[in-house]
């Protein structure tokens, strides 16, 4: 019995696992095209008062903490964060102090959130160096079965199968690693956008 085995495709994969370098090469596990900012910066998402007499107190504050929670999920939509923005500082006593204390809390919030999935992302890539190179050493183990002159056909069918799942495994994650990429850009422009609400409604 004569197994179709998935080697050109394997080798494929491998190529393209080891031709795909780093765009800094400060960060060797980073996959994105994007660049890698490590953190955000407040200047390039904040044009409000300065929020260094309210650092760390938007905590204290369960009214915002809550919200914060709310806003920063990107599961809330755009428009309903903003709505639920410009609700809460029309009703607060003092704007300016209240939209401080709420944009402090987004900004530490959406930065760690954004260096989770950063962190993710680089944990991913190692393992799909590991599977890349799991999957050389099997192609090649695959090869040498062939070559024999008393073919094990057993054995070669089942590598053979375990070559095209890990394969495929390794394709899939490429994939979820591409569309995570563009989550830490999401977080950038969340925050802008809320920071921006919150700035207009307390000028």
């Amino acid at each position: 019995m004569k197994y179709r085995t998935p080697i050109a495709l394997c080798l494929a994969v491998v190529a393209t696992s080891t031709t795909v370098h780093a765009a800094d090469p400060r960060y060797p596990d980073w996959p994105c095209t994007q660049a890698k900012v490590p953190e955000i910066s407040l200047a390039a998402v904040w044009a409000g008062p300065p929020l260094d007499d309210v650092a760390g107190k938007w905590k204290d504050d369960a009214k915002v903490s809550a919200l914060v929670a709310k806003l920063a999920a990107r599961r809330t939509p755009l428009e309903e964060a903003q709505k639920a923005i410009t609700e809460y500082l029309n009703s607060a006593s003092d704007k300016t102090t209240s939209g401080k204390l709420l944009f402090a809390g987004l900004f530490e919030t959406l930065n760690a959130q954004r260096s989770q999935v950063m962190n993710g992302l680089e944990r991913a890539t190692r393992k799909q160096r590991e599977a890349a190179d799991k999957i050389r050493t099997d192609t090649l183990a695959l090869q040498a079965l062939q070559g024999e002159a008393q073919r094990d056909q057993a054995k070669i069918g089942e590598l053979s199968n375990q070559l095209t799942w890990q394969t495929r495994i390794f394709e899939d994650r490429r994939g979820v690693i591409k569309f995570v990429c563009e989550v830490p850009t999401a977080i950038d422009q969340r925050l802008f956008a809320l920071g921006r609400t919150i700035q207009q409604e307390i000028e």
